[in-house]
């Protein structure tokens, strides 16, 4: 019989009493785009990340950790210990990356036990209520829009550096470079002086493109050899170059990361809290451009293990002994019940978790060898999950592998099933599942069974964006949350939103378009309603006073009337009209 899924009913079965003298604080560190490669200790021979790489020294590594093959879903999944499939998070942008807002997250479980919550940095979990940080457990948010700095959901022309922000919802400018901002930030909020423990949930953005960095963090590489050759380990080999513009730009970002780290460290000790406080620093998927990744096959956007397979490093000196390793695979699902063991908390909502509590191993109560289990992973560009498409199943030795379908690619009509022995084969060269049918039949029929499961308890149906709503009004939708088969973010791109009218009344809606060519009828579209309004060359918006909406789920669409002049709608802008 094959392992058991690990599904388990609540983190109430996981908690344990809290160990320390008092609850710890956390500082939960996750950055973007950066690799298993992307650190000096795991044998990158060009970027220098010692003070990340002290975690791991002064506490423990997790050697074979998981999450899921592009950002979105893995955040989910880390903060609510559930697969991304049961939580509404599908992908990564146009009206995929919204996270119900009745799931609960890490915040919500410590802030119930008393702690004081904040993020810092990126959210990508839904930008609007009921599905911002603030309406999710945070009560300190300076986040960006969207998936990052400079898309659609923020302002146009932001960037890294001098970015505008939200601040607790309210857009500001800040100054500065992205990373030492949210940094700054969130040092601060350490520093308060309150005697409530802390969680702080410091994400950066970086080093997601564009790769923009200070140039003071490339003058050293100028003369560094960064030819293929000096990165040579056994392994997968890249069929693809390492370009050094941008590999040089995404070490000179992870470097910054890095004394950023240190300055959180370095703060702690100051303060006299490192003793009792959990520093855990991961990554959120595998890197997104050709480069170093200590031969694991397979990037970003991919199920191999360059895709999935992240660093994962845990400090606390009050309870984890230096140098531990847990070489058993683990995830993105076991971060959150492992934390609210180790504070003491307890998940007060009714959804099942998929995680498991690792604090046991971690403070060596028992041994550092986890419950044999298997997890899932999968992903593809697609409003709905569909079965098989670029999927996983990891189990404590094999992986079964189903490459096909990824990105947006068709589904093969013949399915390929590798099957692959870690054990022997850690970088997937050899595929034997030839060899093995019945265990890849059991795998399979294993990945049925989830699938079903994750697929059942909600039937994927997307979250809402509420109007209306005086938490959040007006309310601008932008195109990171739009919906459809033509929605994306380019000129040509129209799509539509689900949103939820709390409360029927009078509306006012202003579109916001890229400047027209030519005199356009522009349309708003409400479910069966329309309305028209008229607008001369040149013009960049159109606004609809006193509509009548009544209250509940609908379609919201803005088009152009006319088949010729395409309407490159950008933001709209609602309010509820007192």
């Amino acid at each position: 019989m094959l392992l058991r899924i690990g599904i388990c009913c609540s983190w109430l079965a996981c908690v344990v009493p809290c160990l320390a003298a008092a609850p710890p604080n956390v500082v939960l560190i996750i950055t973007d785009d950066q690799g298993y490669g992307d650190l000096s200790c795991h044998g990158n021979p060009l970027v220098r990340t010692p003070r990340i790489d002290s975690l791991a020294a002064e506490g423990a590594e997790f050697s074979h950790f998981y999450v899921s093959p592009v950002c979105s879903p893995t955040r989910s999944s880390l903060l609510t210990g559930r697969y991304n499939y049961r939580t509404g998070i599908v992908d990564t942008f146009v009206g995929r990356s919204m996270m119900h807002a009745d799931e609960e997250t890490l915040a919500e479980t410590l802030a119930a036990a008393g702690y004081r919550t904040g993020i810092f940095g990126k959210w990508h979990l839904g930008d609007n209520v009921p599905l911002r940080p603030q309406d999710q457990g945070f009560q300190e948010v300076l986040v960006h829009g969207g998936g990052g700095i400079g898309q659609p959901a923020d302002p146009p022309g932001n960037h890294y550096q001098d970015p505008s922000l939200l601040h607790n919802g309210i857009r500001e400018a800040r100054q500065g470079y992205c990373t030492d901002i949210f940094t700054n930030a969130a040092l601060q909020f350490i520093e308060q002086g309150d005697p409530r423990p802390f969680f702080v949930y410091l994400a950066y953005n970086c080093p997601h493109d564009p790769l923009e960095v200070p140039d003071e963090d490339l003058a050293r590489f100028a003369q560094e050899d960064t030819s293929q050759a000096r990165f040579a380990v056994p392994g997968w080999q890249s069929p693809e170059p390492y370009p050094r513009e941008a590999m040089i730009r995404v070490y000179g970002m992870v470097e910054r990361i890095d004394r950023n780290v240190g300055r959180v460290l370095d703060r702690l000790a100051a303060l006299g809290q490192a003793e009792n406080t959990i520093v855990w620093f991961l990554t959120d998927n595998g890197p997104a451009q050709p480069r170093f990744n200590a031969g694991l096959r397979g990037s970003k956007g991919t199920v191999y293990e360059g895709g999935i397979r992240v660093p994962s490093l845990v400090r606390w000196p009050a309870r984890i002994a230096p140098h531990t390793v847990i070489a058993d695979p683990v995830a993105h699902l076991d971060v959150a019940p492992t934390l609210a063991a180790a504070c003491g908390a307890k998940q007060q909502g009714p959804r099942p978790v998929d995680g498991i509590n690792l604090l046991p191993r971690l403070v060596g109560e028992q041994p550092a060898a986890v419950e044999p289990r298997l997890l899932f992973f999968q992903w593809h560009r697609g409003d709905v999950p569909e079965r098989y498409r670029a999927c996983t199943v990891r189990g404590p030795r094999y992986k079964l592998v189903q490459s096909g379908g990824s990105f947006q690619q068709a589904l093969p009509a013949e399915l390929r099933w590798e099957l692959y022995d870690l054990a022997d084969d850690p970088f997937e060269l050899e595929d034997i599942a030839a060899r093995q049918p019945e265990l890849v039949a059991e795998m399979r029929a294993a990945y049925d069974a989830w699938f079903d499961s994750v697929r059942d308890e909600r039937k994927f149906a997307p979250p809402r964006i509420f109007v209306g709503d005086p938490r959040e009004n007006p309310v601008t939708l932008t195109r990171q949350d739009w919906r459809g088969p033509a929605s994306g973010w380019t000129p040509k791109s129209q799509g539509h939103w689900e949103i939820d009218i709390r409360e029927a009344g009078r509306y006012t809606v202003r579109v916001r378009f890229a400047p027209v060519n030519k005199p356009v009828a522009v349309r708003l579209l409400l479910g069966q309603q329309a309305w028209t309004a008229h607008v001369g060359q040149g013009a960049a918006e159109a606004v609809f006073t006193a509509l009548e909406w009544p209250g509940g789920p609908q379609r919201l669409q803005a088009a152009s009337g006319a088949d010729d002049a395409h309407l490159a709608t950008q933001y709209l802008d609602i309010s509820r009209i007192e």
